[in-house]
C-alpha cells in the first residue's frame, strides 16, 4: 500500500498568545512551502519559502528534522529541509510525492530525543508547533493529498 503523513498543532485548554502565534507561523510556513512545490522549482525553493516565514517571525529553524519523500514507505528520500537556498537541490517533477513539514520551537532551535526514542523536545522546555501535508507535484500545481475537511 501507500502511505501519507500529516500533522496539525492544536491548543488544549486556554491558549496563550505565543502558542497561537507559533501555530500561525507553522501554518503560514506550510502554505508557503506548498506554494513553492511546483514543477520547475527545486527542493531548496520549498525550504527557502518555509525558512523565510520562520525567520521573518524571529524564529530559529532546527534542520535535524523536516519533510521527506512519501510513497510505499514513510520518511523516505528526498529530505525536505525547513530552511535552505532557492534554486538548489532536487528538481521538482510531476509524480514526486513529499511531506512538507515545518515545525518550530518558541525560544530555541535546539532539541533532544526523549528516552521513548520518538518524542522530540526543546532543550529549554519551550513549546513547539508542527504543521504538515503530503503533497503531490503535478503539472497543474501542488496537490494536497491530506487536505482536511
Amino acid at each position: 500500500g501507500w502511505v501519507a503523513d500529516s500533522a496539525a498543532s492544536l491548543v488544549v485548554g486556554t491558549p496563550r498568545e505565543e502558542d497561537l502565534r507559533l501555530i500561525d507561523v507553522a501554518n503560514r510556513a506550510l502554505e508557503a512551502g506548498i506554494a513553492a512545490a511546483v514543477v520547475g522549482n527545486r527542493l531548496g525553493d520549498i525550504s527557502h519559502a518555509i525558512g523565510s516565514v520562520a525567520h521573518a517571525a524571529g524564529l530559529g529553524v532546527n534542520l535535524q528534522f523536516g519533510g521527506h519523500g512519501v510513497g510505499r514507505t514513510m520518511h523516505g528520500d528526498p529530505h525536505v529541509s525547513n530552511d535552505g537556498r532557492p534554486g538548489r537541490g532536487f528538481p521538482l517533477k510531476p509524480g514526486l510525492v513529499i511531506a512538507i513539514e515545518p515545525w518550530f520551537l518558541h525560544t530555541t532551535d535546539e532539541i533532544y530525543i526523549d528516552k521513548d526514542g520518538w518524542t522530540i523536545k526543546s532543550v529549554d522546555g519551550s513549546r513547539g508547533a508542527h504543521a504538515e501535508h503530503t503533497v503531490a507535484i503535478t503539472e497543474d500545481g501542488p496537490l494536497i493529498l491530506t487536505a482536511r475537511g
